[in-house]
């Protein structure tokens, strides 16, 4: 009995943590110290970044605002997951609707908390982007093109929290961010093209549904386009020193997704491609400790 109720216990908490996809917020709270740190602040200074409760501030209230937004995401997207991935939505059916929107509004109260301490203009920033996410996942998720779009403006969002904090707008820091939100709308169309069999069931009106599979293709070869455009300027008009390398690589990266993209077009296929675009983008984060 006592080890039944544990192993309920253990599968709940494993459902709450895969709600609020742990693995995507500490990635997340990683890339902003490491920004903070090589392109943020004025002196590329580890101690006094690390040092600077404001920054934990700042990480925290992202780290908590996100993992509200997943779950009123799992909530309101829970029917296309059962389509989709099983296995995992099953689990994550473990924790009740009721102890999720506890943990959501907690989740809340805690971004704006740590974003009071650090001004009043963080409190707003964080309160607008609670509510964006809500709208988002409310009324627009389902509605193609700028249900994309603001779901990787959403995406891209806390790191303009940190920006806001350092006062650190330069020409660089705009194409490196530009170059982020189309790698991340790239992996944002392969999920479209992995969920369609989902999103076509729920009525979710996603560039793949309304327009099909070779329209996507084509909007996803004019990103790949601008990304390597975008990387060949980053490489040709900034000192980024041994960073150069990882936009060399993400060109040829590039290229060759938007060939396979071309060549392949099943389940299994676009699944792979959505890692490597997952790949690319933990790799960018790791590189940037060999910007100058």
């Amino acid at each position: 009995m006592r080890s039944a109720f544990k192993k309920s216990i253990l599968l709940k908490f494993i459902g709450l943590f895969s709600v609020i996809r742990f693995y995507n917020i500490v990635i997340l709270a990683i890339a902003q110290l490491i920004c903070s740190v090589y392109f943020f602040s004025s002196g590329n200074d580890l101690y006094s970044v690390i040092f600077d409760n404001n920054v934990w501030f700042i990480i925290i209230s992202t780290s908590t605002s996100i993992s509200a937004g997943y779950i009123i995401n799992n909530f309101y997207d829970l029917d296309k997951d059962l389509i989709n991935r099983p296995l995992k939505t099953i689990i994550e059916e473990k924790v009740s609707i009721r102890t999720k929107m506890i943990v959501f509004i907690f989740l809340n109260f805690v971004c704006l908390i740590f974003a009071m301490l650090v001004s009043s203009r963080a409190f707003f920033f964080f309160l607008f982007y609670i509510l964006s996410i809500l709208i988002y996942s409310v009324k627009i998720s389902k509605f193609p093109v700028i249900g994309n779009l603001l779901s990787v403006l959403l995406s891209i969002m806390p790191f303009f929290a940190v920006t806001l904090y350092y006062k650190n707008f330069t020409q660089e820091i705009f194409f490196h961010a530009f170059y982020l939100f189309l790698v991340v709308m790239l992996k944002d169309l392969v999920k479209d093209l992995i969920s369609l069999r989902g999103d076509f069931t729920m009525n979710y009106k996603t560039i793949t549904v309304v327009y099909g599979e070779k329209v996507t293709k084509f909007y996803m070869s004019l990103i790949s386009s601008l990304i390597i455009i975008t990387s060949l300027l980053i490489f040709n008009f900034f000192e980024i020193s041994l960073m150069k390398y990882y936009y060399l690589f993400s060109i040829v990266h590039i290229t060759i997704f938007t060939i396979i993209l071309w060549k392949k077009s099943d389940l299994i296929n676009y699944q792979k491609l959505h890692n490597s675009v997952r790949l690319l983008i933990v790799l960018g984060l790791l590189s940037i400790p060999l910007h100058k």
